[in-house]
């Protein structure tokens, strides 16, 4: 399921990002509790902390990092978990391939499909 645009639009305007976002998922500390907004532009990896009860209001700016750091591998197995910057995350299995899908276009393009319409 895609992150619904109003809590992209949040982030969007939270981070002041005016160019694209081109991937966006969220995440919870590995066990539970406080949850993560994770942004990835062009430029950077955002981390954004949402709090333990809404996960769907950004509070504030966990980490930023440049665009040429790794987020996975993803760990599955008991549910679906990666380490990020030290700390360990749990993300819902749906969101899996948006992570997978950042790392593969910075570290592995090649094995990306080729675009069947690159003139549009």
């Amino acid at each position: 399921m895609p992150v619904p645009r109003p809590l992209r639009e949040r982030c969007r305007e939270f981070l002041g990002i005016e160019g694209e976002i081109r991937y966006i998922f969220p995440a919870m500390n590995h066990g539970g509790g406080s949850g993560f907004i994770f942004v990835v532009t062009d430029e950077q990896i955002a981390v954004i902390a949402t709090g333990s009860l809404s996960g769907s209001k950004p509070r504030s700016v966990w980490g930023s990092y440049p665009r040429s750091t790794r987020i996975g591998p993803v760990r599955t197995g008991d549910g679906a978990s990666f380490e990020f910057a030290g700390a360990f995350f749990e993300l819902d299995d749906e969101y899996v391939p948006v992570l997978n899908a950042a790392d593969t276009e910075i570290f592995d393009r090649d094995s990306l499909p080729r675009d069947p319409l690159p003139d549009l």
